[in-house]
């Protein structure tokens, strides 16, 4: 073989190859768009659910469809409900500064849904005036007084959001607009894919 035929043959190769990585990187970017993406949880905000440093996979796909660089999902077919665990981001908020700005992805979850009135007293949750039932959640100071909520009604094409450690968690208690507009959630956490905490946490579903 010539040394102008051995060229032509790498050049071919290298053509190849990477047109083939091309294709591995988009289908990586779209899967991880428009499919599935992992997180790392950075705080102790919803325990005893998620621990520090537990990694998981959110379903993008759960509420609509995403298409990059574009907030609201152009196709919905799911809204939320109450007991989800979502990954969402919302405007920055003078009132707890550095945990939520648009770029930081939060973890928390989905309490009070649109129309609903939300109260929180202590150590209880009331939706339209009746106390919720909810065994995922962790009052570690029996409730704290800066932690009462409400009353006050959901708008439309909102939700309330909690963490499930509540009286250690900054969530729509604390914001200067409590409710959080649904077109900001990014998708539903549904597993435990790895947890420095515990190795038996890994597989374990997100409730």
């Amino acid at each position: 073989m010539s040394e102008q035929q051995q060229s032509a043959g790498f050049w071919a190769e290298l053509v190849a190859f990477i047109k083939t990585l091309v294709v591995i990187l988009g289908l990586a970017f779209l899967i991880r768009v428009q499919i599935v993406e992992p997180f790392k949880i950075p705080s102790g905000s919803m325990k005893p659910t998620l621990q520090i440093g537990d990694y998981i996979l959110v379903l993008k796909f759960w509420y609509g469809l995403r298409v990059p660089f574009v907030d609201a999902p152009v196709i919905r077919w799911n809204a939320p409900k109450r007991g989800d665990v979502v990954v969402f981001t919302r405007p920055d908020d003078p009132a707890t500064p550095g945990e939520d700005d648009s770029a930081i992805h939060i973890i928390k979850r989905v309490i009070g849904l649109p129309g609903e009135t939300v109260e929180v007293r202590g150590a209880q949750v009331f939706i339209n005036g009746k106390p919720l039932q909810e065994p995922y959640t962790r009052w570690v100071h029996g409730g704290n007084i800066e932690g009462d909520f409400g009353p006050q009604t959901v708008p439309a094409d909102h939700v309330l959001l909690l963490g499930d450690n509540r009286d250690e968690s900054k969530d729509s208690r604390f914001w200067t607009v409590p409710f959080l507009d649904d077109n900001r959630i990014k998708g539903k956490a549904v597993i435990v894919f790895w947890s420095w905490d515990s190795l038996s946490r890994i597989g374990n579903l997100i409730r």
